[in-house]
C-alpha cells in the first residue's frame, strides 16, 4: 500500500503541475517554458542530492549509472521531449475539456504496454475499476462544449497531438518500470534524463530560430513553480516504481486522481463554472481508482 500513497502525493503534484503549465504561458513562449522549467529543475535536483533528500551526491556518478542506463535515459529524454512539444502545443490550441477527454487514452496505452511487456495481469476488479474512472472522466467533459466559445473548435491536427503525446508519455512510463528494475536510484534516473532534456530544447530553439525573452522568463515565477512540482511529482513516481509490489497499470490509474487538484485549481485561477459538478464526477474516478487496487 505505500507505493499507492506515494503515487497519490504524484498525481497532487501531477495535478498541480498542469495549471502551471498553461499559467506559464500565458506569459511566456512555449520554448521559453519548456527550456527553463529543465534547467530549474536541473538546478533543484542537484540541490536535493546535496542535501541527501531522496538521494546522495554519488547517485549523479556517470561511471555508477553506465553506460547503456545512460544511453536508454537519453532515449527517454528525446521522447519526453517530442511528447511535452505536442502536449504543449495541443494544450494551446485546445479546449481544455476536449484534451482531458484525450488525455485518458494513456490509461489504454499503459495497460496494453503493461500486460504486452510486463506480463502485467488484468483482472475483473481492474477491469470494471478501469471502465469507472473512464466514466467518470467522459461525466465530467459531457458540459465541456456549452462552456466553451465559438473559437473553441474541435481541431483533429491538435487531437492527433494530443494522443501522440500520450502514447510517447505511455512509452516512458514502460521505460520507468524497467529502468528502476536494475538498481539504479530515482535521483539518478531524474537527474540524468532532465539533464539530457537541455540540449534537446536548446536545439529546438535555435533550429526555430526563436528569440528567448529573458526578461520575460524571470518575472513569469509561474515557470519556476512548474519545475517545482515536476520534480516533485516524478521523484515520487521514480520512488513508487522501485517498489517491486507496484504495477504500472494500478499506477496509470491512480494518476487520474489528479483531477481533483486541476478542478480545485480551475475554480480559483481559471474561474471555471460548475465545481460541485466536476467533483462529483472526480469522486467517480477514484472509486475506480479504489476498485481497481483492490488485488
Amino acid at each position: 500500500m505505500n507505493w499507492i500513497l506515494i503515487m497519490l502525493l504524484h498525481s497532487f503534484f501531477k495535478g498541480g503541475r498542469q495549471i502551471a503549465k498553461k499559467k506559464s504561458m500565458e506569459k511566456s513562449m512555449m520554448a521559453e517554458v519548456l527550456l527553463f522549467y529543465t534547467l530549474y529543475s536541473v538546478v533543484l535536483i542537484v540541490l536535493m542530492t546535496i542535501l541527501k533528500i531522496g538521494g546522495d551526491i554519488s547517485d549523479l556518478s556517470p561511471a555508477k549509472t553506465g553506460l547503456i542506463t545512460m544511453l536508454m535515459i537519453a532515449v527517454k529524454s528525446f521522447i519526453i521531449f517530442i511528447a511535452w512539444i505536442c502536449e504543449l502545443r495541443s494544450l494551446q490550441n485546445l479546449p481544455v475539456g476536449i484534451h482531458g477527454i484525450l488525455d485518458l487514452a494513456r490509461v489504454v496505452f499503459c495497460t496494453i504496454l503493461g500486460v504486452v511487456f510486463l506480463q502485467e495481469k488484468i483482472g475483473i476488479t481492474q477491469l470494471l475499476g478501469m471502465l469507472i474512472v473512464c466514466a467518470g472522466i467522459l461525466m465530467l467533459q459531457r458540459f465541456s462544449d456549452s462552456e466553451n466559445s465559438v473559437e473553441d473548435k474541435f481541431q483533429v491536427k491538435y487531437a492527433m497531438l494530443a494522443l501522440v503525446s500520450c502514447f510517447l508519455n505511455s512509452i516512458t512510463s514502460l521505460m520507468d518500470k524497467k529502468l528502476m528494475s536494475t538498481g539504479l536510484s530515482p535521483a539518478s534516473l531524474q537527474f540524468w534524463y532532465v539533464l539530457f532534456l537541455t540540449p534537446f530544447y536548446l536545439s529546438f530553439i535555435m533550429v526555430k530560430r526563436i528569440h528567448i525573452d529573458f526578461s520575460s522568463v524571470r518575472k513569469n515565477h509561474w515557470i519556476f513553480l512548474l519545475a517545482l512540482m515536476f520534480v516533485l511529482a516524478d521523484r515520487s513516481l521514480f520512488i513508487a516504481n522501485k517498489i517491486p509490489e507496484s504495477k504500472l497499470i494500478i499506477m496509470t490509474l491512480i494518476k487520474q486522481s489528479s483531477v481533483f487538484v486541476t478542478i480545485i485549481g480551475g475554480h480559483f485561477i481559471f474561474h471555471e463554472k460548475r465545481t460541485g459538478y466536476k467533483l462529483i464526477c472526480a469522486s467517480v474516478v477514484c472509486i475506480g481508482i479504489l476498485i481497481s487496487s483492490l488485488l
